[in-house]
């Protein structure tokens, strides 16, 4: 599913104009990247939770050459379903 995708769905469900649901799409996730930039938590109940974490120092490997690089430390958006979304089959 691609994000065209989801407009197209809330147009079928709510019969609001594309433009609009465009739009209502678009501001949902840029509000999410906002906060996670922040370093703020976003929960969705029955979904899951968003948060950051920080992520270490390490060293990885180029894979055409092997030569060892050095990976910074960062920060790397982290996902944990909800149960309600775990329970799918």
């Amino acid at each position: 599913m691609i994000k065209l995708d989801i407009i197209n769905e809330v147009v079928n469900r709510t019969g609001v104009t594309k433009t609009k649901a465009e739009i209502a799409v678009e501001t949902v996730f840029e509000s999410m990247k906002r906060a996670l930039a922040k370093g703020d938590r976003i929960e969705l109940r029955g979904f899951g939770v968003f948060n950051v974490k920080p992520r270490k120092t390490g060293i990885g490997r180029n894979p055409r050459t092997g030569a060892e690089v050095s990976i910074p430390p960062g920060k790397a958006v982290r996902f944990k379903p909800g149960k309600e979304l775990q329970s799918l089959q």
